[in-house]
């Protein structure tokens, strides 16, 4: 299945420094990536940035090994998290680092995966309707889906940016896997939370419609949260399979 993509990352309009990475595997279009770090100025920034650098390292190392896409993806997840701890270790002043990270590889003919911790998601755009795949990692994601909370509660309370996993942890205990169903004329997109922070999904979703392009997609979903206060680092990759 053939894809275009594009990327792009911008600090916002009230933080310093931009803490959020994103890699993507140009030209082959192989595997994509998005993470956002936390830990400071100094330490977000190499958390997310050891982590999309060791995933893409990891993936590219093992891409023609028999292993399962699946134990792949995990196993880059793993290694992405005990660079950072081991980081750590070795510079106690970003001891508090880590970071979230979403993946999505196409190594099985036309069965992409995704890998998943903390709260930077993955949607997928099928025809007009937006669907969310991931699941947040979060105090607030956990009582959404247990009906505790409405969307709309969600995205206003006050612990919705509390992690409850994300990567630089000893104690990791989840990286949810999924293999995803698309079609021609499908697009993905991979965001951190400064987007879907300011945009609710009906906002993101006509930005994502096919008579745009990706860049012109990614641009506009850029403006858009920034014009609603672009109070974080704002993040996109889009993935249209064509």
């Amino acid at each position: 299945m053939k894809r275009s993509f594009a990327g792009l990352t911008d600090t916002g309009l009230v933080r310093s420094v931009n803490q959020d990475a994103f890699y993507i595997d140009d030209p082959e279009g192989r595997f994509f990536i998005v993470a956002d770090g936390m830990g400071g100025h100094v330490g977000g920034q190499e958390a997310s940035r050891i982590a999309t650098e060791t995933i893409e390292k990891y993936l590219v190392e093992g891409w023609k090994s028999s292993q399962k896409t699946a134990d792949l993806l995990k196993e880059a997840f793993l290694k992405a998290n005990q660079v950072i701890v081991d980081d750590q270790l070795d510079h106690p002043e970003r001891s508090d680092m880590g970071t979230t990270a979403v993946a999505v590889v196409f190594r099985d003919r036309n069965q992409p995966w995704c890998a998943h911790v903390g709260d930077s998601r993955l949607y997928r755009l099928h025809g007009k309707e937006l669907t969310q795949i991931t699941e947040d990692h979060t105090w607030v994601g956990r009582a959404l889906k247990a009906g505790h909370l409405t969307v709309e509660e969600a995205r206003k309370h006050p612990w919705r940016h509390v992690l409850a996993q994300c990567l630089g942890r000893q104690d990791l205990q989840q990286i949810d896997l999924q293999e995803l169903e698309v079609q021609p004329g499908d697009r993905l997109l991979l965001c951190s939370d400064g987007l879907t922070e300011e945009l609710s999904a009906e906002a993101i979703g006509p930005n994502l419609q096919l008579e745009l392009s990706g860049d012109e997609s990614a641009q506009k979903l850029v403006n858009a949260a920034k014009d609603q206060g672009g109070r974080d680092n704002i993040t996109v990759v889009i993935v249209t399979l064509e």
